[in-house]
């Protein structure tokens, strides 16, 4: 019995889902086992959160997934001095989050941010200034942010600041730094990628691209990014709960490999963008 628990219905999130149970089903057919699957989603309520975590507990669970940080942090600690182990996806920064229990183990999404700013300065080495738009509520955004700001001060470049922990916050934040900005970055920010489809088109107009941390702010409207593959990513975090639960051993987390670049072409001719130099 494995319970799952996502933390908020996003593009990214749910295609991490989708593909952890079809994995788990394509092995369990292989190996003869059935995986009995309770799934839920907290949409970023903590409270709720907690609840479903209980309820994974009273089920009995063998087994919990956690996606995204916040949901694999609170497993954490409601698992504590038991035996249910936690296998987590998504997680940007694992040591950052506390995620250090024997019993905690799963998949890190960690952002090369150095390799999207320099993509970024690729395509336009004479940008003057660079909004930074994210969630202050994100723990996947802190570290990827403050790299950020290294990279710009190291390299002399103005920065703008844009945060909010709503979409309309979000969009208020994005409006606010079009005529300061020449391009937008943005880590893997769940906040931010619910707003994706409503700030892209306000942002091709403007003429400012929108660097992201995964390819599902891209398919909706983000300009490119260059990250992880969130299909592998799930079905690696399935090998890791049968390695788990059929084999009997927890692994060690494991950082998935990243530089996949994905550009959204029709945002690249929006913005009269040149794509040739990511080749």
């Amino acid at each position: 019995k494995v319970g799952i628990c996502n933390y908020v219905d996003d593009a990214s999130l749910n295609q991490i889902v989708d593909n952890i149970k079809t994995q788990l089903a394509a092995i369990g057919q292989e190996k003869g086992v059935t995986f009995e699957i309770s799934y839920d989603n907290c949409n970023a309520d903590s409270a709720v959160l907690n609840q479903i975590i209980a309820n994974f507990i009273a089920d009995k669970v063998d087994l919990m997934i956690g996606v995204a940080t916040p949901v694999a942090v609170a497993m954490q600690a409601a698992t504590e001095g038991t035996d249910i182990p936690v296998v987590y996806a998504a997680v940007s920064d694992p040591d950052t989050a506390g995620l250090t229990a024997e019993n905690v183990t799963g998949t890190s999404d960690a952002l090369n941010t150095d390799f999207i700013l320099d993509m970024m300065f690729a395509q336009n080495p004479d940008i003057q200034t660079v909004g930074l738009l994210y969630s202050l509520s994100e723990d996947n955004s802190k570290q990827p942010i403050e790299d950020a700001k290294a990279y710009l001060d190291a390299k002399g470049v103005k920065y703008v600041e844009g945060t909010g922990n709503t979409t309309d916050e979000i969009v208020a934040a994005t409006n606010n730094m079009l005529d300061q900005v020449d391009a937008i970055f943005t880590p893997t920010d769940n906040r931010v990628m619910d707003a994706e489809l409503t700030i892209a088109e306000s942002l091709i107009q403007a003429g400012v691209p929108h660097y992201t941390g995964a390819d599902s702010f891209v398919r909706n409207g983000a300009f490119a990014t260059c990250g992880v593959n969130y299909t592998e990513l799930g079905a690696y975090t399935a090998d890791m709960v049968v390695d788990a639960m059929v084999n009997g051993n927890l692994p060690a987390f494991h950082v998935m490999d990243g530089g996949i670049i994905t550009v959204n072409t029709e945002t690249a001719e929006g913005l009269g963008a040149d794509c040739s130099v990511f080749k």
